[in-house]
């Protein structure tokens, strides 16, 4: 079954009817601003060469998650929550669904803006951690 691709501003609906978001960026890229209420599950860990898989992923998920919690995945332009939803779905969560645009926008091989982002379109963010939602808190209930 494909996960469900919605834009930010249902995202933010999706939020007020008890969906979770989860971005799936870095940590430093969630510590720049993210979405109100967002956990931080990064699918990648920035490196001083890039960006690396995180083999913890599935497992903090899996530990912080039922697997028919409503989740909402979204990182900075969408290809990362793409990944990370292809992962939960094969590890058996069922009400998964992705964020087109991410964070910063989404845009075209030629990059034009097809998706403006959650930032772009001004919905509400912080800098500030979500109470329970850091990696390393996520990471101790694993």
């Amino acid at each position: 079954m494909a996960v469900k691709r919605i834009s930010p501003t249902e995202a933010h609906d999706l939020m007020g009817l008890g969906y979770r978001y989860v971005d799936v960026r870095s940590v430093p890229e969630y510590e720049q601003g993210h979405a109100e209420g967002a956990v931080n599950a990064p699918l990648m860990h920035a490196t001083g060469m890039g960006m690396a898989p995180n083999g913890e992923f599935t497992a903090v998920i899996a530990a912080n998650f039922a697997k028919d919690a409503k989740l909402i995945l979204a990182c900075k332009a969408g290809g990362r929550s793409q990944r990370a939803a292809m992962v939960l779905e094969a590890a058996g969560f069922t009400e998964l669904v992705e964020m087109r645009g991410g964070w910063s926008g989404e845009a075209d091989g030629m990059g034009r803006l097809m998706e403006k982002g959650w930032s772009a379109l001004g919905l509400p963010a912080t800098t500030a951690p979500t109470l329970g939602g850091s990696w390393n808190e996520l990471k101790m209930k694993a």
